[in-house]
């Protein structure tokens, strides 16, 4: 059985990088490789302490499962429930850089506006009047602002929050909505902050 690379895993997230069969590259096994892969993303964070300071619910699954209940309940946008869900992946790897590490992990698999939205959401925390700016009037600016407000809120040390594995089974029925599409990649660019 032939192997071939599917997408470029982060070392430091991924154990092994991870290659598709021949098998599964039948359009009918994608779905089960992206829950996958996924899943393994997530689940990564568990154990991730996080500054006690900024997050006193302690771990970054944690953390992500309350930030994703949070999108979850207040819309019906899969793709902000899944922007919600995945923002702090690459915390599995790097603190300090987590946003391009875990938008990097997922450039390629996911729709290139929730790659947008993990890569710049610290923005509104880091630079708030210049992101403002740049992204007045538009929809990325709102969409940063939801991302944010659930990012806050998820901070609860006493929460109750949705399995791993349901909240992955929620995006999973939206599966189509969340993939990569090359015609809504100029949506989303990645330009520097202005």
């Amino acid at each position: 059985m032939s192997k071939k690379p599917c997408i470029n895993v982060n070392p430091f997230v991924a154990e092994k990088p991870l290659t598709l069969t021949t098998a599964q590259t039948d359009t009918n096994n994608r779905p089960a490789f992206f829950k996958e892969h996924l899943s393994f993303l997530l689940i990564s964070l568990d154990g991730i302490r996080q500054s006690p300071r900024y997050h006193p619910e302690g771990d970054a699954l944690y953390h992500s499962l309350q930030v994703f209940q949070l999108a979850h309940q207040a819309c019906d946008d899969p793709q902000l429930w899944a922007a919600a869900l995945l923002h702090d992946i690459g915390k599995a790897a790097s603190t300090p850089d987590h946003a391009n590490i875990g938008a990097n992990e997922l450039e390629g698999l996911l729709s290139p506006r929730i790659v947008w939205l993990i890569r710049h959401h610290l923005h509104l925390l880091q630079a708030p009047k210049r992101t403002r700016r740049w992204l007045r009037n538009t929809p990325q600016l709102r969409d940063l602002e939801l991302l944010r407000a659930w990012d806050l809120k998820g901070r609860s040390p006493s929460a109750t929050v949705i399995a791993p594995e349901n909240a992955i089974a929620l995006l999973m029925k939206h599966y189509s909505s969340l993939l990569f599409r090359s015609d809504a990649a100029h949506y989303y660019e990645n330009k520097a902050l202005g």
